[in-house]
């Protein structure tokens, strides 16, 4: 028998697995990417091919979920990324052509879009279907503390491989966890409290649903505010963990230390892991998301300009971790806003939009800082980053400002993903 525990179970373990495959290379990507010869612009410009692939598959991916299942498209995922991961290990290999990096990087990004939304989907209407009672901020919170121990495991082991061998040889452990993973979720998930439909031509449902994107989402006033908020900033998070790889071994004064650049990664896994047992903690300093949500940009925003301006391996690296508590406490309260705001049918590909915008964020913002960083220096481009971030407090604002249910804490009488009357145009 199914139950809500063995639902949340499944989810925390997928989350382990995914962040765990993940963040076997995000304490040495950077580095992985100039070790192949490229500059910071072009390691970057990687990085937002990489978002732009995302921004080309969000959709089409979210649908495959929303029309063929969660669950295959949590499966197409693991195969994709699997394949793209090696492709990079080939050209670190070869020193490949930089257009060869932006193609194996957008299909990097084509991978992860199969789990965007698919799994925080799979996870919201299998407990709607068993009866879950408790509140999804606890549960997002727990995904992000189990989240936080895989990134600490992978990205301590990471840098300690690449240490002892190559750069190269933890992209060949992704590819073998992904395998894993693969085998786990094709036995543990099953599509609860959804049934695919498709009412016409693939091209047709691309139509049909692309424009319950529009109407559901962007004409959500809410919902519109979030998602211009993710355009504006959603890119700035990825490359200042990424930059923090090379500023720190800078700092640090041997830019063949890997395992100190594992330490980035490990402290903002530490700082997940206490952003999760906090999130319970939020709601009771809170009455309304959206405010806990401003005042943890606001500290984000003092922490990346305080990177910027602080000149010592040692504070940086404290910094660092407090950045990521503000990352991994803004996490599940937004989670927790945006699903109340969205119905069950649509909720990938909405989700899935979402995280488009994020992408969108990704590909204009990474490109820009890394040429700051290579005018004017890494710390620059973190004072730059966190006037960026800033321009979130306003947007939130506005979302707000709309009253919808979901905002509060407080049990509202609205069920959940149902938007409030006057909010169903604008």
């Amino acid at each position: 028998m199914t139950t809500p525990r063995s639902v949340q179970r499944t989810y925390l373990v997928l989350m382990l697995g995914n962040t765990l495959a993940a963040s076997l290379i995000w304490g040495i990507n950077t580095i992985f990417l100039l070790d192949a010869g490229l500059s910071n612009f072009e390691a970057f410009a990687a990085n937002a091919a990489f978002t732009a692939g995302m921004v080309l598959f969000e959709i089409p991916t979210g649908i495959i979920a929303d029309t063929v299942g969660r669950r295959a498209s949590y499966l197409l995922g693991t195969v994709t990324l699997a394949v793209s991961t090696l492709a990079y290990v080939g050209l670190w290999q070869v020193h490949g052509p930089f257009w060869a990096w932006l193609a194996a990087s957008v299909l990097i990004g084509l991978g992860f879009t199969f789990f965007s939304g698919a799994v925080e989907a799979w996870l919201v209407d299998a407990l709607d279907s068993v009866g879950y009672e408790g509140t999804l901020d606890s549960v997002f919170g727990r995904g992000q503390l189990v989240s936080g121990a895989g990134m600490l495991v992978g990205s301590v082991a990471g840098g300690w491989v690449a240490q002892h061998t190559s750069v190269g040889v933890p992209y060949l452990l992704r590819a073998g966890v992904l395998a894993v993973m693969f085998g786990f979720a094709a036995v543990a998930m099953r599509d609860l409290g959804f049934t695919p439909e498709r009412h016409g031509s693939t091209g047709q449902e691309i139509a049909r649903l692309a424009r319950q994107t529009v109407d559901l989402g962007w004409k959500v006033p809410p919902i519109r505010w979030l998602m211009v908020q993710a355009i504006a900033t959603g890119g700035v998070g990825i490359y200042a963990f990424y930059a923090l790889q090379p500023y720190l071994l800078q700092l640090y004064g041997d830019p063949h230390a890997y395992q100190v650049a594992g330490l980035v990664a490990a402290a903002v896994a530490v700082a997940q892991m206490a952003g999760g047992m906090a999130a319970g903690q939020v709601r009771r300093l809170a009455r309304r998301r959206t405010s806990a949500m401003i005042v943890i940009t606001v500290v984000a925003a003092a922490a990346m300009v305080a990177i910027g301006t602080v000149d010592s391996f040692g504070a940086v690296l404290g910094l660092t971790g407090l950045w990521g508590l503000t990352f991994a406490a803004f996490t599940p309260v937004r989670q927790s806003y945006l699903n109340g705001l969205i119905p069950s049918k649509q909720r990938a590909t909405l989700l899935s939009a979402d995280s488009l915008m994020s992408s969108a964020g990704g590909v204009w913002a990474q490109p820009v800082l890394g040429r700051v960083a290579d005018v004017r220096g890494y710390a620059a481009s973190y004072v730059v980053s966190a006037a960026i971030t800033a321009v979130a407090v306003p947007l939130i604002a506005l979302s707000r400002r709309e009253n919808a249910p979901a905002d509060s804490y407080e049990p509202t009488g609205a069920p959940a993903g149902a938007p409030s009357p006057d909010q169903s145009s604008g």
